[in-house]
C-alpha cells in the first residue's frame, strides 16, 4: 500500500478515521486493507479515485497476481 499510503499523507491524512471518511469506507476497513489483512473492495478503490481525483488507479495501487 505504498502508493496509496503516499497519496493519504500529501493529501494530509493523518489517521484512519480521516481516511476513511474521505473514502466513505468503516475506519475499520481502512485498517485491515493497510496492515495487508484486506485485500480492496470495489468501494474502498471508488473512494480513493473519488478522494484523489488527479490520480489514476494505478498511481494509488499495485496490481498483484494471487499465490
Amino acid at each position: 500500500m505504498d502508493r496509496f499510503d503516499l497519496a493519504t499523507r500529501v493529501a494530509g491524512l493523518e489517521s484512519d478515521y480521516e481516511i476513511a471518511d474521505a473514502l466513505g469506507v468503516h475506519r475499520s476497513t481502512v485498517g485491515r486493507v493497510l496492515a495487508d489483512e484486506l485485500r480492496p473492495g470495489p468501494v474502498f478503490i471508488a473512494g480513493a479515485l473519488s478522494a484523489f481525483k488527479t490520480m489514476s488507479f494505478t498511481d494509488l495501487f499495485e496490481v498483484v497476481e494471487d499465490r
